[in-house]
């Protein structure tokens, strides 16, 4: 037999032929018209070199190779069945498997935690690899299974892969709690006398697009400190008389750092998951993908 002309579908018609021995009640069964049934049991006929099912005079009876068929048949049809039906009603509290996620240091820091406990709570078999975010091998990292899930910017995903937005952030200006300086409703002026840090992602960048921003405005800022992440951000500002922009939510809930609007319109960005068509329809990846997305609208 040819396999690659095997359609799952006609195994299904052949048991209900087998179990029915009438094309029409099988037909009625698979919600099928009889002449559809009637044409794929020539295919099956054609696939099998053998009748499988011959006339009688009340409906059909099977052939020898139709009955050596019938047990194997029920029984692969049945575990596909069983299959299907676990994949489809998950259980958190029994799963036991592994997810990776890709992120940049940003997610990490402001979602990391949070999704880790919450996931680990609900599923505690679930095992949780977090690895940095390759924005240009992603879509083969995830085609090969060595990323699950992305939390990015959607705009800088693949267009290949399927995206889910989350939430927007925004910018704003920060600095240690008792900052003489850093107050509500400042200048620009006010703004760039101060000292600032800045992240550059491809290290030791002291211009961003910010600074393009002001000169529009004909103003510039002194920018006295690069950082390679915005994980340093916040220790740095606590710190010192340095001042940031960095994302809202990754100095939330700090009590020694000061947040203020900065003095003109800063441009925030979309934060959202990212993920292959093979982990589409998985019920596990599914559950968790609707998890990640309840925790993060909070």
């Amino acid at each position: 037999m040819d396999t690659r002309r095997l359609d799952l579908n006609l195994l299904a018609t052949l048991e209900a032929l087998l179990e029915e021995q009438n094309v029409t009640k099988a037909a009625a069964r698979l919600h099928l018209s009889q002449p559809a049934v009637s044409a794929q049991l020539s295919r099956l006929r054609d696939l099998f070199d053998d009748p499988l099912l011959i006339p009688a005079r009340r409906g059909m009876i099977p052939t020898a190779k139709a009955l050596e068929l019938s047990s194997p048949l029920r029984l692969a049809l049945n575990q596909v069945r069983d299959t299907l039906a676990t994949h489809q009603q998950f259980d958190p509290a029994q799963a036991n498997l592994t997810v990776v996620l890709a992120c940049t240091d940003y997610f990490q820091a402001v979602a990391g935690l949070s999704i880790i406990k919450e996931l680990r709570l609900k599923a505690p078999g679930l095992r949780i690899g977090l690895r940095n975010l390759e924005p240009a091998r992603l879509e083969a990292q995830m085609a090969r299974g060595e990323v699950d899930l992305a939390l990015m910017t959607p705009a800088e995903a693949p267009p290949a892969l399927r995206n889910r937005h989350l939430y927007d952030e925004a910018y704003v200006l920060v600095g240690r709690r008792d900052h003489p300086h850093l107050v509500d409703g400042m200048t620009i002026e006010d703004y760039v006398n101060l000292e600032h840090v800045v992240v550059s992602l491809n290290g030791g960048e002291f211009l961003t697009p910010i600074d393009q921003v002001l000169e529009t405005l004909g103003q510039a800022r002194k920018v006295v400190l690069s950082a390679a992440s915005f994980l340093l951000i916040p220790e740095i500002v606590a710190q010192s008389d340095l001042v940031a922009l960095a994302p809202r939510r990754l100095v939330a809930g700090r009590t020694d750092i000061r947040v203020v609007a900065a003095p003109f319109e800063t441009a925030g960005f979309s934060v959202g998951m990212v993920w292959h068509e093979r982990n589409h329809g998985h019920g596990a990846h599914r559950w968790i993908r609707e998890m990640i997305g309840r925790i993060l609208a909070n």
